[in-house]
């Protein structure tokens, strides 16, 4: 009888969390975004104000053909291009890291990240500047 009653106590709590599961998740992984996005934004500009040599440096231009594709997939090969300049920008690294979080529960997210193609290059300055844009869209469709 007490053991009965003991699994009332654990299974009433855990499936009455199940029921609500939605109203408390969704607001919580909406912040977190919301919060990652503001991030990157500050460390995108931050980015583009500091004079380095390799702002120059050639890097995939994966906004090229990408004007009305899928903004995760951009996103995805985002965060290949951002890896690959932590050699020039230490702060890219924080970035990959929230484009990265970013993906979490998309499709992309076990591919991340994602393979870029060669094709045209942009100067890394020049990334930086049109992920800046893409991610401040991103945030004011979050509001």
């Amino acid at each position: 009888m007490q053991a009965t009653s003991i699994l009332a106590r654990v299974l009433l709590p855990f499936l009455a969390l199940l029921a609500c599961q939605g109203a408390v998740v969704t607001p919580w992984t909406h912040k977190l975004r919301t919060n990652m996005l503001r991030e990157s934004i500050t460390l995108l500009q931050q980015l583009q104000h500091t004079q380095v040599s390799c702002n120059e440096m050639n890097v995939t231009d994966i906004f090229a053909d990408n004007k009305q594709g899928d903004t995760m997939e951009l996103l995805c090969k985002a965060a290949t291009v951002a890896r690959e300049g932590w050699s020039c920008h230490r702060q890219l690294e924080g970035i990959y890291f929230n484009l990265l979080g970013l993906l979490r529960g998309h499709r992309l997210e076990h591919q991340a990240p994602c393979p870029v193609a060669a094709g045209s290059t942009t100067s890394l300055r020049s990334f930086l500047k049109e992920l800046h844009q893409v991610l401040q869209e991103q945030y004011k469709s979050q509001k």
